[in-house]
């Protein structure tokens, strides 16, 4: 499909000087008011489970919901998606990734980048659910992760979905992870490491055979990686993790409608997030690059919804 060359989002608030207020300022003080879920526990066969926040208003279709790296339903940038979804004339399924629904997940393993089996089981749910029509819909890591179950699914993808539309994706894992090296994003990477070190730190709780010795003083995504990432979900090391979950080595199998936008003066992403090449010639990936937006931020004066909430809900309402 042709590259969106000229973007709808063309103005952000004035109060948001550059990238990083962009990026932080929605994720630090935006509030979204009037959203009820109600929760049902997804058991798994390997015995953990997952927590699924739902909106039903006895729809035909869902969107499924899929959060950020620490995330959860209840971030912002979820519950604006949840709310706009919800009064369109869809159901919401927005879910939780292991550990990260406020309590902790049963099994040894968390939830990283790749993580396409939990996926599977959502969806799943999503069609037991006798939904006809599945949107999709993620933002930074479940953006990647949605992109990646599409493109391993391929051809097999069920024929309830009928595309995905994600916003902020990590395209290139480790592109996204040296990114995060540079000393103008050391609030990002000091902010996600803290949280993850104490993640690991509760899991050991759990196991004591997870060596968290000085675990706090790790200040790289790839000791961090290395040390826990890996061994924890079968990964010879950081790289290995790297290389076999980033999401852009799947993009050419995608068969499904996919609208993938990411701003470009996004501080976490590098140029390998981009993949302007290969949306020039891919049937299904439309390629949406705004000059402003941050990292899931996309605010709008006067607006309660962000531009990518609204534009999630244009793209797939085609669609249906």
């Amino acid at each position: 499909m042709p590259i969106i060359e000229t973007s709808s989002y063309k103005k952000k608030p004035a109060l948001l000087l550059n990238a990083h207020f962009e990026t932080i300022y929605p994720s630090a003080f935006r509030k979204v008011e009037g959203v009820n879920y109600s929760r049902e526990r997804l058991e798994l066969s390997d015995g953990d489970f997952l927590d699924i926040d739902w909106l039903k208003n006895n729809n035909d279709k869902v969107v499924i919901v899929s959060h950020g790296l620490e995330g959860s339903a209840n971030r912002p940038y979820v519950m604006g998606a949840a709310k706009l979804f919800s009064e369109n004339g869809w159901d919401v399924l927005a879910w939780n990734y292991r550990s990260c629904s406020g309590e902790m997940n049963r099994n040894k393993r968390l939830y990283h980048h790749g993580v396409t089996d939990d996926y599977e089981a959502i969806v799943n749910k999503a069609i037991e659910e006798g939904y006809s029509k599945i949107g999709l819909v993620g933002f930074s890591m479940g953006g990647s992760t949605t992109l990646k179950f599409l493109g391993e699914q391929g051809e097999n993808a069920p024929e309830q979905i009928v595309g995905a539309s994600v916003f902020s994706v990590p395209c290139n894992l480790y592109n996204s992870v040296e990114m995060l090296l540079l000393r103008s994003n050391w609030f990002y990477k000091r902010r996600f490491i803290k949280k993850l070190v104490k993640k690991v730190i509760a899991k050991a709780e759990q196991y004591p055979d997870i060596d968290v010795t000085n675990a706090e003083q790790i200040d790289t995504f790839e000791e961090l990686d290395d040390r826990f990432t890996a061994p924890l979900h079968g990964f010879e090391n950081g790289m290995d993790f790297y290389k076999k979950s980033t999401s852009d080595q799947f993009y050419p199998n995608i068969k499904k409608p996919v609208l993938l936008v990411n701003a470009l003066n996004d501080p976490m992403l590098g140029d390998k997030c981009y993949p302007i090449e290969l949306a020039k010639d891919h049937e299904y990936l439309y390629l949406e690059t705004p000059k402003h937006g941050g990292h899931v931020g996309f605010m709008v004066s006067g607006d309660e919804h962000t531009w990518s909430e609204r534009r999630a809900l244009e793209f797939l309402s085609e669609l249906v």
